[in-house]
């Protein structure tokens, strides 16, 4: 058509080139309603016996997204294991530390706080007891 200026080849594919990209990484970023993991459990998760979380262990449970550590007298403490900076759930646990795999936050397991941005708020902490014998953390824990 006359009087419309036609792109380069340069900007058509560069512009091609961009697109996927930019919308690609704006999905791995943000929490979205498409299978993203919940902030914390909707539900009471059973993390296994109370025998088998020694005093100064942690252990992550990573299919439900939940942290649990026993201190020194004995006290148990979980969180939720989904990233405060950008939603990512976290499946590392090296010794007491929690590595997101998205942004590299890293959180202490045994009480939630920031060790390394981005992010800057605290795991989200979660009621946690024995019931019969076995460790139960989430809402209608009882806690």
């Amino acid at each position: 058509m006359p009087g419309r200026p036609v792109p380069s080849r340069r900007a058509v594919l560069r512009s091609a080139a961009l697109t996927p990209v930019a919308g690609l990484g704006l999905a791995a970023c943000s929490p979205g309603d498409d299978g993203a993991a919940p902030a914390r459990p909707t539900a009471p998760v059973d993390l296994g016996a109370d025998g088998a979380l020694a005093q100064g262990e942690t252990s992550l449970h990573r299919d439900q997204n939940v942290v649990v550590s026993r201190d020194a007298d004995g006290v148990l403490k979980a969180f939720s294991t989904v990233c405060t900076h950008a939603g990512c759930p976290i499946g590392e646990l090296e010794g007491t530390r929690l590595v997101c795999p998205c942004h590299g936050s890293e959180f202490d397991a045994r009480t939630g706080e920031v060790l390394r941005a981005p992010a800057t708020a605290p795991l989200i902490g979660l009621p946690v007891e024995v019931k019969q014998g076995r460790i139960i953390a989430g809402p209608g824990s009882g806690v």
